[in-house]
């Protein structure tokens, strides 16, 4: 017997799913077990190996890389939330999931997702005391005085992501228990219940603007702080400037893929369903493996310390 069912009734709430993403490809669809797989295998390579460099080297443990290396650790865990059971689903067809499994992995994926974006807003803040005020850097940087900056967003975040997840799980589900999609996102779940999903919408939305929206505004004036103080200084911070335009190509790449990701389900627009899927694991896959790369090539002192790794590997004895 199928497990796909569709019961027009009130009567009955769904409590298994099953993710049905790309089903639409039919028999190309297992081929998508390829090009996922390595995308997949470069973020894990490329962020395990960030996070060995900035770990073993003395030198790479100043405040701004042990961000970094927090943000590869996110980097590298986010993926490994959804990726491996969506490689099974393209292979075997195993797509089931409890509805409790389901609101758990909504949960982590946007816990995760959301302290990426808080870590951005802690790296616009350590550039802007290590230009703009850098006689206190030492002292603002000091983690008991840094918690203090972010305290207030983490707080926020477990709040509109807990409210979210919570009031998923008391829909009713009854017309379908089929999700069009590769793994729980909001809107996918919210949209098969039978009930009025108005305040669900609602405080989605509130989460996407509120919480990667309202960090890029504050990032945003940060740095605009930052390039006038260098503008000022002359060449005094070029070292440092460089930096921020890193900060500022992960930030922006990051909210691009956020923002559509969210409102692809949350306003009219002509994406096919295959589109929004496809846009939504990016949302996860595109930052986790380029996020590594671009700190690896843009960071001088990265840079340099992975060249010295690479030449003491093949120097190496085999």
């Amino acid at each position: 017997m199928s497990s796909i069912q569709q019961l027009p009734t009130h009567n009955i709430s769904f409590t298994t799913f099953k993710l049905n993403g790309f089903h639409d490809l039919g028999e190309w669809r297992p081929i998508l077990f390829f090009p996922y797989l390595l995308i997949f295998l470069l973020s894990t390579t490329s962020n395990s190996i960030l996070i060995f460099l900035l770990i073993s080297q003395k030198a790479l443990h100043s405040p701004m890389f042990v961000l970094i290396g927090l943000m590869a650790v996110v980097d590298l865990c986010w993926p490994v939330i959804f990726v491996p059971n969506m490689l099974l689903s393209f292979l075997f067809n195993w797509n089931g999931i409890s509805l409790l499994g389901c609101l758990i992995q909504m949960f982590c994926l946007h816990c995760v997702g959301t302290f990426q974006s808080t870590l951005l807003l802690w790296m616009a803040l350590d550039r802007f005391f290590a230009i703009c005020r850098p006689l206190y850097y030492h002292k603002y940087m000091q983690m008991p005085n840094f918690l203090k900056f972010i305290i207030v967003p983490v707080i926020r975040n477990v709040i509109l992501i807990t409210t979210m997840v919570s009031l998923a799980g008391k829909l009713q589900f009854c017309i379908t228990n089929v999700i069009d999609h590769c793994f729980c996102e909001h809107m996918a779940l919210v949209q098969l219940a039978c009930g009025d999903i108005s305040i669900n919408n609602l405080i989605g939305l509130l989460t996407a603007f509120l919480i990667p929206t309202g960090d890029f505004v504050f990032i945003t004036v940060s740095y605009i702080i930052i390039f006038s103080s260098v503008i000022k200084s002359g060449k005094a911070h070029l070292k440092a400037i460089n930096t921020c335009v890193t900060h500022v190509l992960v930030i922006t790449s990051s909210l691009v893929f956020t923002l559509m990701a969210f409102l692809s389900y949350r306003i009219r627009n002509s994406f096919s369903p295959n589109s929004r899927i496809f846009i939504s694991t990016m949302y996860v896959l595109f930052s986790s493996c380029f996020n590594p790369i671009i700190y690896g090539i843009r960071t001088k002192e990265i840079r340099e310390h992975f060249l010295k790794f690479v030449n003491h590997v093949k120097t190496v004895p085999q």
